[in-house]
């Protein structure tokens, strides 16, 4: 049986590139799409040596060449996002253009090509500042605490909505932040570079003591790929993250000895949150996810030291 064509969007990016490596080696054929506004064509080396992978540079907002770009009959992995939450407040279009936009340009063309599927990546910052730890899916929102989370939140109400009115078939994932090979941005990315950059001092924001789950992205890809193989992921929402979580504190602690550093840490004790729109607190339930057979194989700390010594092996990727 032939398989479908994937397109990847973002699929120059973190997890999008981790992504396509993943599929070519299940025989699938892969094209990315990317505007590499943040994306790399160092990450798909790899990919570029499969005669059944495709990287075609295109801006997403532009709905007509979306359109043209994309074979009918396929699969669609759309990674692409602006993911910078810190910076929401300061530019508060971005997530409307790179994330509601886009979503909706790339719906049309799913109805326009009769597209098979389409996996959507989310975020756990959708559950706001939640009362309820680990968070599951069915948690009732509370107020909306950043513009990026508000934004995939509208996605997600897009694509449900085209599920309804075109019986779109879909996937959404509400991920935790990832680590892994290929980490583009993020605390641990900016921890490293203050540190090769001044060894005795660091400034982080907060007091330190926010709470974070995160997810190695082999862990993050291997649920994604169940997507397209488990019929019980159709039409469904899932959380991805582990079962612990790490404070800003501890996770620095864990990089100063990886570095095999003793800096002064200056912190901001009377701030809970780094920034505007930073949940201090994220933890999610997988148990939905974990009964369709996916679990975690690595955890926090070790997804932690796989991201410093990648980031530490291309020191490119901190500059």
């Amino acid at each position: 049986m032939k398989k479908e064509t994937i397109y990847v969007t973002g699929g120059a990016g973190f997890v999008g590139s981790n992504l396509c490596e993943k599929l070519l080696l299940l025989k699938y054929k892969v094209v990315a799409l990317d505007n590499f506004k943040t994306g790399r064509k160092f990450f798909l080396k790899k990919c570029l040596q499969n005669s059944n992978f495709q990287i075609k540079k295109l801006d997403l907002k532009n709905k007509k060449k979306l359109i043209s770009a994309i074979k009918p009959n396929s699969v669609i992995f759309h990674l692409s996002a602006n993911a910078d939450l810190q910076f929401g407040i300061d530019n508060r279009l971005i997530d409307i253009k790179e994330n509601i936009q886009v979503t909706h340009n790339i719906l049309e063309a799913c109805i326009k090509k009769k597209i098979k599927k389409i996996i959507f990546s989310s975020t756990g910052s959708v559950y706001g500042e939640a009362n309820l730890y680990p968070t599951p899916e069915n948690y009732k929102y509370p107020i909306q605490t950043s513009l990026y989370a508000n934004s995939k939140n509208c996605c997600e109400g897009m694509i449900t909505t085209y599920s309804k009115y075109f019986n779109l078939n879909y996937t959404i994932f509400r991920f935790v932040s990832v680590l892994g090979q290929k980490y583009t941005h993020g605390h641990v990315k900016d921890f490293c570079k203050k540190l090769i950059k001044n060894k005795k001092e660091i400034k982080i924001f907060g007091n330190g003591k926010q709470k974070k789950s995160y997810i190695h992205v082999d862990d993050c890809v291997n649920a994604l790929i169940l997507s397209i193989k488990n019929k019980k992921f159709d039409k469904e929402i899932f959380n991805l993250g582990t079962e612990d979580w790490i404070t800003v504190n501890q996770s620095l602690n864990l990089i100063c000895k990886i570095l095999k550093l003793k800096p002064k840490v200056i912190r901001e004790e009377k701030k809970r949150s780094g920034w505007p729109g930073d949940n201090p607190k994220i933890l999610l339930s997988t148990n939905k996810i974990k009964k369709l057979g996916w679990k975690t194989k690595k955890n926090i700390k070790e997804s932690i030291k796989d991201t410093v010594e990648y980031l530490i092996s291309n020191p490119f990727l901190l500059k």
